[in-house]
């Protein structure tokens, strides 16, 4: 059967994301996740649907994209069809011809996890790597430790909080109160927790949401901050183990998150977290 290349409409992102949430599992590589899409909808419904790209065979989902740039695409391929040759010529096809409306000409980059014939293929037509990203795991069989700080559930009060520290701890303008209420008032908020971490004065420190795949499925932290005023002090690891705790409660196998390698502190913090570390990956990139 012919490989079909689509954009949902707005009602379709449900079929991306329980393709998604399906392909998540412990055993599996960091992998464009159904909470990405959710941390999306910050930017509306339609705007979210505009970003995703389905590649379909017989009527069955088997790649996933969301453009997180005009140039860059994260994406993931079902696990049963990561060596599937078809599956990847069409992908390589569709990532080099702009008219495909996947990746425009020039300089752009894919976010795919390893173990893909399709990077044997990127290879081959010259694609190159870029800088590298640590992906961290924990395990959540046992109880997770109760942080030592004052932890509460981020609601509509306290949106400002929210944005105020992912201004701060990303050194953006962007993040407004708006942020919080378009991702909450999403259609896939129900999979997810935001939770803050305060000071002693009842100031915001530090900041986390985490969504879940569905029961014994991993779920993933995106997005984690702490405030520039309160580093250094332990909040991003007690925000990360409450982020870890709720997905517990929800039903999560485990928890993942991946940031560049060249964020020291943020892999320090998330293996005080107890986090593992795994393997560095790396984006395809083509430069022109």
């Amino acid at each position: 059967m012919t490989m079909v290349l689509g954009t949902p409409t707005a009602d379709g992102v449900r079929e991306a994301m329980a393709a998604l949430r399906e392909w998540q599992h412990d055993g599996a590589p960091m992998q464009l996740h159904a909470g990405d899409i959710g941390w999306n909808h910050r930017f509306g419904t339609a705007e979210t649907a505009a970003v995703l790209r389905t590649w379909s065979r017989d009527g069955r989902i088997l790649a996933v994209g969301m453009l997180d740039s005009p140039t860059l695409l994260r994406m993931t391929v079902a696990p049963d069809a990561f060596r599937d040759e078809d599956v990847a010529r069409r992908l390589v096809e569709d990532f080099s011809l702009p008219e495909r409306g996947v990746l425009p000409e020039g300089a752009v980059s894919v976010e795919a996890p390893p173990g893909l014939l399709l990077h044997d293929l990127l290879s081959k037509e010259g694609w190159g790597v870029d800088e590298p990203w640590t992906p961290l795991f924990r395990d959540l069989t046992e109880p997770v430790e109760v942080p030592d700080v004052p932890i509460t559930s981020i609601g509509p009060d306290q949106a400002q909080d929210f944005a105020d520290v992912l201004r701060s701890a990303f050194g953006t303008s962007r993040p407004t109160r708006r942020y919080w209420h378009a991702m909450a008032e999403g259609p896939f908020y129900a999979d997810a927790r935001c939770l803050g971490a305060y000071d002693d004065q009842g100031g915001v420190a530090a900041v986390v949401t985490v969504w879940s795949a569905g029961p014994g499925r991993p779920g993933l932290v995106e997005p984690m901050g702490v405030h520039e005023n309160h580093r250094g002090r332990g909040y991003g690891r007690a925000i990360t183990l409450a982020g870890a705790a709720a997905l517990r409660e929800m039903g999560s196998s485990s928890v993942r998150v991946c940031t560049p390698s060249s964020y020291v502190g943020a892999v320090a913090t998330y293996k005080a977290a107890g986090f593992e570390v795994r393997p560095e990956v790396r984006d395809r990139i083509r430069t022109a």
